[in-house]
């Protein structure tokens, strides 16, 4: 066991990896049989050697203070296979990964974390030190023409949503991708990828079955809103302001002191579109009663470095962006080991969802979601879909269709039995999409994702 006592779970372990590919082969590497010199420390370092396809076997090493892992496969991915399968290893044979003293070759990459991290501390705690040059006046110009650019970008579109709306929404059925690329290029050449993304999206709407028109007219009065907003930004109050330059597609850099708590991993999961992916940590502070959301991204076929156990509880800082309800965080320095949560977050029954994302869409009239944990519902089908349903019969939530083909339905399911349980989630205008779970009976977090 490590300082804590504690080994994780093998659903937290499962919860890392980058992949159903991932996890699959991970799952296939969670015996003793191909593992040998396995061994943990009391600082939370696992190692072991991994027999392969080659000559010399695998040397993977795991620091789950992080997590940080090291693998000498050839893999991309982070975790790899070999590093999941050590810490399934770990979580489920604890005779197979006994306590020692890490190998040469473990503890030449374990003492050159600690080295940076040693010497990040000193260059944070240097006071004295000289700011990094910048030429502010250079930065402020180039803001200014980039803002010039997106102004520019954002009047076109306003007169393109004009052109649709004088011609009948009819003719964007017969149009196809086509209008919809090369307005949304026209927007990449405005350095507006909110504007962007937003607008290839509209492509797919006339496809998108009965009653198109109407999500078509939808999306197009969303981004006359967004339009309007960044053509008046100027006279919107600071909030709001803040909210509609991410929209369109500033970045807002994480600012204010930082948040020291014991952060609870709730869920994590990954989403792509083609070039990037994009990986969302949700993580909820114990004794501040925040909710964040980490992100983290990756070229395409790579999946991003960081990676936190769900279900687990981090002592660490975070430090929040601004804008669209200051829900983005950066992660910062960490102290000690995870532990396992040891109980739900705080939520409530339906109706406070659905009065908070209310409240949230008042700050931020794009955002596509809010966080929520419900408590006391039941999972209970509803024509052709299933709803979360408050244990009283009160109310209920419908799951988003995306869900509805997903495992993590069946393992909520499976984890009611009938009776209620609590939920954390993402509540947006198609519904809830349940993301971890737990049971009156255990405090174990189940992820559904």
């Amino acid at each position: 066991m490590n300082q804590q006592g504690v080994r994780w779970t093998s659903e937290q372990v499962l919860a890392l990896a980058p992949d159903d590919a991932s996890r699959k082969a991970g799952n296939r590497l969670g015996m003793a049989g191909p593992w040998s010199e396995a061994g943990t420390s009391g600082t939370g370092a696992v190692w072991g050697l991994c027999k392969g396809s080659g000559s010399r076997p695998y040397q993977t090493v795991v620091d789950t203070t992080g997590p940080a892992y090291k693998c000498s496969c050839p893999s991309r991915k982070f975790p790899c296979k070999h590093a999941l399968g050590l810490l399934l290893l770990w979580a489920g044979d604890e005779k197979a990964v006994q306590a020692g003293s890490a190998p040469d070759w473990a503890e030449e990459w374990l003492e050159g974390r600690r080295k940076r991290a040693v010497e990040k501390e000193g260059s944070d705690g240097d006071a004295g030190a000289p700011a990094r040059s910048a030429d502010p006046e250079a930065a402020r110009r180039r803001a200014e023409r980039r803002a010039g650019r997106i102004t520019a970008g954002a009047t076109e579109l306003e007169q393109r949503l004009g052109d649709l709306l004088r011609g009948g929404l009819a003719a964007a059925e017969q149009s196809g991708y086509g209008l919809w690329e090369e307005t949304a290029a026209r927007m990449v050449d405005a350095q507006a990828p909110g504007l962007a993304a937003r607008v290839r999206e509209l492509g797919a709407i006339p496809g998108s079955g009965p009653g198109w028109p109407v999500r078509l007219l939808e999306e197009c009065a969303l981004i006359h809103l967004l339009d309007s907003a960044w053509l008046g930004i100027e006279r919107l109050p600071h909030p709001l302001a803040a909210a509609v330059r991410t929209r369109v597609g500033l970045t807002s850099p994480a600012e204010g002191p930082p948040v020291r708590d014991a952060w609870m991993v709730l869920a994590q999961y990954d989403t792509s579109d083609g070039k990037i992916t994009t990986r969302r940590t949700w993580m909820h502070g114990r004794s501040s009663g925040r909710t964040a959301v980490i992100l983290s991204f990756g070229a395409a076929g790579r999946s991003p470095q960081l990676a936190l156990p769900v279900g687990m509880m981090i002592d660490t800082e975070l430090t929040s962006h601004a804008g669209a309800g200051q829900l983005r965080a950066d992660l910062g320095e960490q102290f000690g080991t995870p532990v396992p949560i040891a109980s739900p977050p705080p939520g409530g029954p339906v109706a406070t969802a659905l009065d908070s994302y209310g409240r949230a869409l008042r700050d931020d009239p794009w955002l596509d979601s809010w966080p929520a944990t419900l408590t006391e519902v039941i999972p209970v089908p509803a024509g052709d879909g299933w709803q979360l349903a408050d244990a009283d019969g009160e109310s209920a939530l419908p799951l988003t269709p995306g869900t509805l083909g997903r495992p993590g339905l069946w393992k909520l399911v499976a984890l009611s039995g009938g009776g209620p349980v609590t939920v954390f989630g993402e509540c947006g205008h198609e519904g809830f999409t349940p993301l971890a779970a737990w049971s009156d009976d255990a405090a174990e977090t189940v992820p559904l994702v």
